[in-house]
């Protein structure tokens, strides 16, 4: 895996590229996420930045019961529970850019907290202990996945940086299996939405991936 920290900066980074220049009407946009526009796909990554900020300060003993591929086997009930909770936070705002201020002054303190991390401690996050590599790693693969979700319907929006797609990507490689070999067709944009189920798989991609392809998606 592709050292995270600095990889954890480049993702924060490329995301606040895509919402600063956004309009309050740009920011109602909608996302490959259901229900959601753009500022509700970055005020869930604004928590993300958050919560890192406090585990970050808040080592625990380890060992770590997931790590950041297993770390990905959730709930989907909570997940469309929490998907409302942020939709219904979001509207709370008074004007959607007060979100992009926001995240504007704390993405950069959560991605510089990663990189003075201790990468040999532990942190506790949403009932599970990590290692701090394999928590940023979690944090990355996040970014980058609703980099991709809010940026759908922008025009010429900034790409994921090659650094946060290799954290990404190894994150799905895991989840995929080493047995399995992905279709050398897809770019690493490709497989991080067919694997999130953000795009569809097509005949082709099942005849390539042959069983595997029930695993489909890998997260969502």
């Amino acid at each position: 895996m592709t050292a995270p920290a600095g990889a954890l900066g480049d993702a924060y980074d490329a995301v606040t590229a895509t919402v600063l220049p956004l309009t309050d009407d740009d920011l109602l946009h909608a996302t490959r996420c259901r229900g959601w526009v753009v500022a509700d796909v970055l005020l869930h990554l604004l928590e993300d930045a958050r919560r890192a900020l406090v585990a970050f300060v808040s080592a625990v003993p380890g060992p770590s019961d997931v790590d950041h591929v297993s770390y990905w086997t959730g709930d989907a009930v909570a997940g469309r529970h929490s998907a409302w909770l942020t939709r219904r936070a979001a509207s709370a705002f008074e004007r959607p850019s007060s979100i992009v201020a926001l995240w504007a002054e704390t993405a950069p303190a959560a991605a510089r907290a990663a990189a003075a991390a201790d990468p040999a401690a532990f942190v506790a996050t949403q009932g599970h202990v990590l290692a701090v590599p394999d928590f940023i790693a979690t944090l990355v693969t996040e970014a980058v996945v609703h980099h991709l979700d809010l940026s759908v319907a922008l025009p010429a929006p900034p790409a994921p940086p090659a650094s946060a797609l290799a954290v990404a990507v190894s994150t799905m490689d895991g989840l995929l299996s080493d047995e399995v070999v992905r279709p050398a067709t897809w770019s690493p944009t490709d497989f991080l939405l067919k694997a999130s189920g953000r795009e569809s798989l097509t005949q082709r991609d099942r005849l390539a991936l042959g069983e595997a392809a029930g695993w489909f998606p890998l997260l969502s």
